[in-house]
């Protein structure tokens, strides 16, 4: 029978032509009576075995164990992003635990044969007892019970009856709840496998009686490996960069990302480059992103306007170019939080390189400040009625604002020169590149709100005083100095308290730039010079050590007392766990206390060292 459905028909050179056509001539039957219809990529390349799945290596790892120990689930959860595969896993599920094996006497396997008729007709989509339910098509619990009154027949050609059913979350609550019963203990012949991209809209009685699966999003270098293979075996020549641009284009789902290749491959003459990529997509070429955002955080409109002109010029979207700032600015703060991002292959290489660059040059409140931004401004966008206007507007006042300093930055240098006698007016501007601020640094402020709020400090707030050590070591603390608090708490010896000169001896674990942090810390702060000097003296227990003391002390006095000592006797293995006293501070010691008392000024007369820097720390003597 000649059908469409048939395989292309084979043909024998040497057979003779069969006699008239429809129109006089002779009729080749050499020739297909039909075309074949075209298979694109996602469906050519669907994976048929677990090892063909990429990305999800612990899913693939625990299902192999499963099956080799024979304890495969009744029913399965399979959650993802769309295009990871969780349909596809599905499939290969249904396979494995009907796959008879090419001899027919196989059971069921983590490694399916392929040719038996059962991988056969499942692969065909016409397996009588594998059933595929779209739950965004079919919500009502009437489709339910169909699959329930079908689990009580045993399967027709297979081992086991497999009901898949995709984006399970649209089912009703009444579908779920109908489902609940046959889902906790089915027939030993039937197995569930749901599959879903909203996974929080699952009942949570529905999740507890499957075993959950969570496919992640494959990262950019495995689809570029992977869709590199694909071209290779497609005979297709594609440069690397645009491979890349495919897979970020992806975001993370295999499908997509054969889609994107399948249309390349389907408008372009010649090999593939980056440049078809961004016509194609739209986008930006990288290049010229990192270009705009140099042109920007320099504060150059003028150079600009110039790049987003040859942009639209080419086709490109300004909306999605100021989607690709924000995406190179959250790489170049990852690059400035974590450093050793830079030897990452995760990073394309542009990014590794160039983007560590400019990276160096900016700080991490200028990269906030510009993330602010142009995350209003692609709202901004999207709601005006000239796209290209609106984002022209948004990078004009980008470079407008890379030239003036952070509101931290005001609010400490205003503090610089209001303490040192300057004129406010002499207050510069920061232009790119910017020093980062110190991780101490007061919250952003609006500018006038900075300048503001200065004033009322000024005039109002009380100047610190320290009476103790504790009294510094409490400040550094306020400060969110959470390293060098727990130093000072730690890994110093207190020689001699005589504000604003401090003798310290530190232990070897402490930093070498505790003293000089410690003064820079003072000074900025109360407006006076400080000096630490490192000594090598015996001093006081450190903060930490007293408090201990002070601790097992009142432990002892309450161990002491009668009440408590009949409680111990009476329940042999009770123990005191802790002593509250509310007379006492964070470091375990009296609130009033002599030891820590600030020394008669007079003492530190011999004490006080030359003229030094007031962040410089001073040696011991030899």
């Amino acid at each position: 029978m000649s059908g469409l459905s048939q395989d292309e028909p084979k043909t024998d050179p040497a057979a003779p032509l069969d006699g008239p056509g429809l129109f006089g001539n002779q009729h080749d039957s050499r020739q297909p009576i039909h075309a074949t219809a075209y298979r694109v990529l996602a469906r050519k390349y669907r994976p048929a075995r677990f090892d063909d799945l990429i990305g999800q290596e612990v899913m693939v790892r625990i299902l192999r164990n499963a099956f080799a120990l024979g304890r495969v689930a009744h029913a399965f959860m399979l959650t993802g992003v769309r295009g990871v595969g969780k349909t596809t896993t599905a499939r290969i599920i249904a396979r494995a635990l009907n796959c008879t094996g090419p001899d027919g006497s196989g059971g069921p396997t983590a490694d399916p044969c392929g040719v038996c008729p059962n991988c056969v007709a499942i692969l065909a989509d016409r397996h009588p007892d594998v059933t595929e339910m779209d739950a965004a098509s079919r919500t009502g619990v009437d489709d339910v019970r169909e699959i329930i009154e079908a689990t009580r027949f045993r399967p027709l050609q297979g081992r086991t009856k497999v009901f898949v059913i995709d984006e399970v979350h649209m089912l009703s609550r009444n579908a779920f709840n109908a489902l609940l019963k046959t889902l906790e203990e089915p027939p030993q012949h039937v197995k569930f496998v749901f599959a879903t991209t909203e996974l929080r809209k699952v009942p949570i009685t529905v999740l507890s009686r499957c075993q959950r699966f969570d496919l992640r999003r494959v990262s950019v270098v495995e689809l570029t490996k992977h869709f590199a293979g694909i071209a290779t075996k497609e005979g297709v020549s594609i440069e690397r960069t645009a491979l890349e641009q495919i897979a970020r284009a992806a975001d993370g789902s295999v499908r997509d990302g054969l889609s994107l290749l399948d249309q390349a491959i389907a408008q372009a003459d010649g090999p593939i480059t980056g440049s078809h990529i961004g016509d194609m997509l739209g986008l930006a070429d990288r290049e010229l992103v990192f270009e705009l955002l140099e042109s920007v955080m320099g504060g150059r409109p003028a150079a600009v306007l110039a790049i987003t002109d040859r942009a639209y010029e080419h086709g490109a979207d300004l909306g999605a170019i100021l989607g690709d700032l924000l995406e190179l600015l959250h790489t170049l703060t990852r690059l400035k939080s974590v450093p050793a991002l830079r030897e990452s292959p995760d990073i394309p290489e542009a990014e590794r390189i160039r983007g560590a660059a400019l990276a160096d040059q900016l700080s991490i409140p200028v990269l906030g400040r510009a993330w602010q931004m142009l995350l209003k401004g692609t709202a901004e966008v999207e709601a005006a009625p000239d796209r290209r206007a609106a984002a022209e507007m948004v990078l004009i006042r980008l470079c407008h604002v890379a030239n003036l300093p952070t509101p931290g930055d005001i609010v400490r240098h205003l503090a610089d020169t209001s303490s040192a006698g300057l004129p406010r007016a002499e207050v510069p501007t920061a232009s790119m590149p910017t020093t980062p601020r110190s991780a101490g640094a007061a919250p952003p402020l609006a500018n006038g709100a900075a300048a503001a709020a200065l004033a009322v400090a000024e005039n109002e707030a009380p100047k610190l005083r320290f009476g103790d050590f504790r009294d510094v070591t409490a400040f550094v603390a306020e400060q969110r100095q959470a390293m060098l608090h727990a130093h000072l708490v730690h890994s110093v010896h207190v020689v001699r308290f005589a504000p604003p000169v401090i003798e310290l001896r530190p232990r070897p674990e402490a930093p070498k730039d505790l003293a000089s942090r410690l003064a820079t810390l003072l000074s900025e702060a109360t407006g006076t010079r400080w000096t630490i000097a490192l000594s090598a003296a015996e001093g006081q227990p450190t903060l930490a050590e007293r408090g201990n003391a002070a601790d097992a002390m009142r432990r002892a006095t309450a161990e002491d007392h009668p009440l408590v000592r009949a409680i111990l006797d009476t329940f042999p293995g009770a123990r005191i766990n802790g002593v509250h006293d509310s007379d006492v501070d964070a470091y375990g010691l009296p609130v009033e206390s002599e030891a820590d008392a600030a020394p008669d000024p007079a003492d530190a007369s011999d004490f006080e060292l030359p003229e030094a820097e007031p962040s410089e720390a001073t040696e011991p003597d030899p």
